[in-house]
């Protein structure tokens, strides 16, 4: 691109030559901030949109013409539909994590975004993971298309020690914190599926004594790339985040992820745990597997081409939780004992009820004096009306012949006075 380089101030000078598409906000700021670092000793200028922000500034930036335009697509489509970014000039677009991008819930933006720039151009989209669904979607986008790779498909780092470990849902927590002491782990990323399920957890090891911070979908912009700081500088010693922290993050010198949740998409997995063991530095990658996982497993062991093998989980005494765990069935257990799913099926655990119930239900029965009793109610209802006589409302319809035909809910017009004059 350097052919376009001039130090012209007119913004006409610098039309949007090279368009680069992210599926999240924070792998925008990261490519940004890097195109900034390879551009610094150039006239060639460049800018970053994202939703989440007030477009003002984005909008000042764009006005000023740049070279460069990194953006995620609805923000784009937003700056677009406002005259602000205009791109019948692009020669080249390039679509970081490929996968995500041409996935359905991208698919329509992309398409829209696709049709403002020129036939011809360069396009290269890059992604650690593509299936052949992908590939066939991609090679309708593109002309005599070439794939480079670096690595076997689908692959994860050679970096990277993984261990899959057997627990219950119940004792993931404690698992968690065994992993990291017998480790003498600082810092780590901690996968979970869901936005609140992430939030609650990131509050639960936050009361247990870890510097924790959650990262995910529902928090502001603002949010999120304070979470995202505080952890780079190590103010943070676990970062609770979704799947919008699994891809293209580069954070230098993560020692291990953990997968609390396995993930839905064998794919996603792959992503996760490369964001330990980057550059050619050694990871731990762990993932803990319910009974209700397996088949989650068993998609992961056909992706990477892997034999998985569970291990179980050997607690220290000294990390058994305190007190008595509630296990959502309005019963109560001893903390240690086992968890409801660790019981061998046929064989039912008894649970120990809460001392305040048992001598609620054990007390015997309180004796209250009968209250006293009116012979009056116990009697049969007579009726005191004659058994020929005629019922009251056709009684009331005879004493009022005047008013028969009108429904008794319709009132009366009320008479008012008025005074007419008549014209001569």
């Amino acid at each position: 691109m350097m052919k376009h380089e001039n130090a012209s101030t007119s913004p006409a000078r610098h039309p949007v030559r090279a368009l680069v598409l992210l599926p999240t906000r924070e792998l925008a700021v990261q490519v940004a901030e890097q195109v900034k670092l390879y551009a610094k000793y150039t006239n060639l200028n460049s800018a970053v949109v994202f939703g989440g922000m007030d477009m003002k500034g984005q909008t000042a930036e764009l006005k000023k013409g740049v070279e460069v335009l990194v953006a995620t697509p609805g923000r784009l489509l937003d700056h677009i539909e406002a005259k602000n970014a205009v791109l019948n000039q692009v020669e080249y677009v390039v679509l970081d994590e490929a996968d995500r991008m041409l996935d359905i819930g991208f698919l329509p933006d992309l398409q829209r975004i696709l049709s403002y720039l020129p036939k011809q151009r360069i396009t290269l989209l890059f992604s650690a993971t593509f299936s052949p669904e992908i590939k066939r979607l991609a090679s309708s986008y593109l002309q005599d298309p070439v794939t480079i790779e670096v690595a076997r498909s689908n692959a994860t780092a050679s970096t990277v020690e993984q261990h899959f470990y057997s627990v219950s849902a119940d004792d993931k927590r404690r698992a968690l914190h065994q992993v990291l002491k017998t480790r003498g782990m600082k810092q780590a990323f901690v996968f979970v599926n869901s936005k609140l399920g992430c939030a609650r957890l990131a509050r639960s090891l936050e009361k247990e004594g870890l510097k924790t911070t959650a990262l995910h979908g529902d928090k502001s912009q603002d949010e999120r790339l304070k979470a995202l700081e505080a952890f780079k500088s190590g103010e943070v010693d676990l970062l609770v985040c979704t799947d919008v922290a699994a891809r293209g993050l580069d954070i230098k010198d993560v020692p291990a992820v953990f997968n609390f949740d396995v993930p839905f998409n064998a794919e996603d997995y792959v992503h996760r745990i490369g964001r330990t063991g980057r550059a050619g530095a050694s990871g731990l990658a762990v993932s803990f597997v319910a009974s209700s996982d397996q088949r989650l497993v068993t998609d992961i062991e056909k992706l990477i081409k892997t034999k998985i093998e569970l291990e179980p989980m050997v607690f220290d005494e000294d990390q058994a939780p305190a007190g008595r765990i509630n296990d959502g069935r309005r019963m109560y257990r001893d903390a240690g004992d086992a968890s409801p799913r660790d019981v061998a099926p046929g064989e039912r655990q008894e649970r120990r009820e809460p001392r305040e119930f048992r001598e609620r239900r054990d007390a015997p029965p309180h004796r209250r004096p009968a209250a006293p009793r009116d012979p009056f109610f116990d009697q049969p209802y007579e009726s005191t009306a004659a058994p020929d006589a005629a019922p009251a409302w056709e009684a009331a319809a005879k004493a009022n012949p005047a008013r028969s035909s009108v429904s008794a809910n319709i009132k009366p017009k009320k008479k008012v006075a008025a005074l007419f004059k008549i014209g001569e």
